[in-house]
């Protein structure tokens, strides 16, 4: 009677019980085979090259460095090779950093067993398999309003606003009925907030984080070094 072959598969994470169990769950499968388990992303990589697994399920966070780190020095030894990233944190930003990095799956650690067993049986090179629940997690996150990390004042904004229309110093003094002291201390201070050495790179850096639009560029480029 002739085997079917199976899917040897190695189980990278920290979490020693969790990869115990879940290279337990593998064994019990009758096409699939653990081939044992890393606790660092270096160990992982090594296993993977003297081993040769079909696939490897990659925790994120390992005590060493990023699954995603690891996983490029898979697919680097070997671009056909089969990663599936689990993570217990399900942020939009990990979703694109395993598809970067080469992953053929992303996978909630806390998802059902039947999941990843599918998605295991499936994973194939050049396509990323994700859980649907996590998938919608992971929409509904990418899709949440945020709010700018910079927080600046009503008159702050009036001030920017006023930069960004390619007004100078003196004039928007003049336009918002405060001294030029006044206003020169609220230039300064939104220097501050956005990291900017000059009131152009401010006015830059807020028109990316949606706090401002350009207005005049020809006449903000001369007047906005003042």
């Amino acid at each position: 009677m002739v085997r079917n072959p199976t899917t040897r598969v190695l189980v990278v994470d920290d979490h020693t019980t969790f990869a115990e169990l879940l290279a337990g769950a593998l064994d019990r499968e009758p096409d699939l085979e653990s081939v044992g388990h890393a606790t660092t992303a270096a160990a992982g990589v090594a296993m993977f090259r003297d081993l040769r697994p079909e696939l490897v399920l990659m925790d994120v966070q390992l005590p060493d460095a990023t699954g995603f780190d690891a996983t490029r020095q898979i697919m680097a030894m070997d671009p056909f090779a089969r990663v599936i990233v689990l993570t217990a944190h399900a942020k939009p930003e990990f979703a694109g950093d395993a598809l970067v990095a080469g992953a053929c799956g992303f996978l909630a650690k806390d998802g059902t067993l039947a999941a990843m067993l599918a998605a295991v049986r499936t994973a194939r090179p050049g396509h990323v398999a994700v859980d649907p629940d996590l998938m919608i997690h992971l929409i509904a996150d990418a899709a949440a309003p945020r709010e700018p990390a910079v927080r600046l004042s009503d008159r702050q904004l009036d001030v920017l606003a006023l930069l960004a229309d390619g007004e100078d110093v003196q004039h928007i003094a003049k336009e918002l009925d405060i001294s030029l002291s006044t206003c020169r201390s609220y230039v300064q201070s939104i220097l501050i907030k956005l990291n900017a050495h000059s009131q152009l790179e401010a006015v830059v850096i807020a028109a990316r984080l949606g706090l401002v639009t350009i207005g005049r560029p020809d006449r903000l480029s001369r007047d906005a070094h003042r």
